[in-house]
Parts: C-alpha cells; sequence; structure tokens
C-alpha cells in the first residue's frame, strides 16, 4: 500500500511539473544563452484585454518576460504571482511582463480570469499563428525571456523556479543593450 501511494505521489509530481501538454515532456528550463547563439524573437501584433494592439517590438530596450499560457493550466497559475511580483519589482528598470492567453475559449476566459487574479502586466489573446511562430507550443506554460535587442536568451517549458526566472531577469536587466556577454560569464545550471 505504501509503495502504491508513493508511486501516485510521483506520478501526480511528475504530471504537475511537466506542464499543460497532451503527451508526457521532460521539463526543460534554460539557462541564459550566450548573446551571439540567441536569435531574433518573432513579431506579433495581438490585442490585449482593452482591445490595444501589442507588438512585441514595441518593448525593444526592454528585458521582456513573455509567457504562453491558459487559464486551465495548473503549472501557469502557480507561476503567474511570481510573473506579476517581477512585473512590480522591475517595471521602472526597463522589464516588462507579457502574458499569451492561448485559451480556445478566448476573452471569455481570459478576462474574467485576469481581472479575478489581478494580473498586473500585459494580457493578450494568443493564437495558433503565433503559436507556430515561435515554434508551435508542445507544453504550457513555455516562458520566454527576450533580452534588451529582442532575441530570445532563455526558453522555459513546464513549470520552472521561480530562482531561474529572477536570475535570468537580473543578469539582462544588468547588461545594457548591444553588449555582447562571453559565455564564460554567463551561469550555467
Amino acid at each position: 500500500m505504501y509503495l502504491a501511494r508513493m508511486s501516485m505521489a510521483v506520478a501526480a509530481i511528475l504530471a504537475l511539473s511537466a506542464g499543460c501538454s497532451s503527451s508526457p515532456r521532460t521539463v526543460r528550463a534554460a539557462s541564459l544563452k550566450p548573446a551571439n547563439e540567441r536569435k531574433k524573437a518573432p513579431d506579433f501584433a495581438l490585442k490585449d484585454t482593452n482591445g490595444q494592439t501589442v507588438r512585441l517590438s514595441d518593448y525593444r530596450g526592454k528585458v521582456v518576460l513573455l509567457d504562453f499560457w491558459a487559464t486551465w493550466c495548473g503549472p501557469c497559475k502557480i507561476e503567474i504571482p511570481w510573473f506579476e511580483e517581477f512585473e512590480r519589482q522591475n517595471k521602472d528598470k526597463g522589464f516588462a511582463v507579457i502574458g499569451v492567453a492561448m485559451d480556445d475559449e478566448g476573452w471569455d476566459a481570459v478576462k474574467p480570469f485576469a481581472k479575478e487574479r489581478g494580473i498586473n502586466y500585459r494580457v493578450v489573446l494568443g493564437n495558433d499563428q503565433v503559436a507556430d511562430l515561435y515554434g508551435g507550443l508542445d507544453a504550457l506554460p513555455t516562458t520566454l525571456l527576450i533580452d534588451r535587442g529582442g532575441n530570445i536568451a532563455a526558453v522555459h517549458i513546464g513549470l520552472s523556479g521561480k530562482n531561474e526566472f529572477e536570475d535570468g531577469i537580473q543578469e539582462l536587466l544588468n547588461t545594457p543593450a548591444g553588449i555582447s556577454v562571453p559565455a564564460v560569464l554567463v551561469r550555467s545550471k
């Protein structure tokens, strides 16, 4: 009986940590890529909760945490308060969070959820075309850290640790735009 309960507990933990996907995946959390290995983040134009068009290119010069999530995703709900905190602590330092909601029900699900949770960062409604721009989304949450030059510095698939995000954000905020950081100076985990 004890082994059965332990097996069920381990399975539950693995399911939670893998993110919300239709197939089993291993969580991959990346430390920052060296600047010379980063690729441009694809631009998009999506509507926010107020109907305003949000373009990723409008955030050039800022460090951006770009989070693909859904209201039904358990791991996403764990990360959202972290992202709200990061927004509060760093918005005056050239940092922004953009949440890309991937709910099939659209604004009918997203707006009440965002209002109830008090999400303090921009939330836009995603679609398959945006997901395809980013190579498809195998799991939610999928979160990218984008440097001041608009390049993808890190990709986190599934639930990642809060400290991994904090470390990456601080490192990117402390690196001026256009400065290339040698690979030996980039922390690896």
